[in-house]
């Protein structure tokens, strides 16, 4: 399995972003996908996720409301929407994958198999 994530930059307060992660290697019907997010410093935490058959969703309190996450299961994509922006969302930002559905361990970095790369995300105040 191959992740690639990219979509991030510089953006002010308030503005918006769209990532995108490119996955490749595998048919990727009993998947889960995860966004995960890494400041300086501190530990790498969950964003969000999805189930690649069926959609169902879930997300951290801290982004819930303002940030959705989709997909493209013909062009096996998956998206991370942010929206209003604040300068605590700044970190790299990765995605990841698992053979499994969405359970209580989707939100730990340690319940993936495999990740890309990161893009970084700057939320200037």
């Amino acid at each position: 399995v191959q992740l690639q994530a990219s979509g991030g930059g510089l953006v002010q307060a308030g503005g918006s972003l769209r990532l995108s992660c490119a996955a490749s290697g595998r048919t990727f019907n009993s998947y889960t996908m995860g966004w995960f997010r890494q400041a300086p410093g501190k530990e790498r935490e969950f964003v969000s996720a999805i189930k690649w058959s069926g959609g169902s969703s879930i997300y951290a309190a801290s982004v819930k409301g303002r940030f959705t996450i989709s997909k493209d299961t013909a062009k096996n994509l998956v998206f991370l929407q942010m929206n209003s922006l604040k300068p605590e969302d700044t970190a790299v930002y990765y995605c990841a994958a698992k053979n499994r559905a969405i359970t209580p361990t989707s939100t730990s970095p340690s319940g993936y198999d495999y990740w890309g790369q990161g893009t970084q995300v700057t939320v200037s105040s």
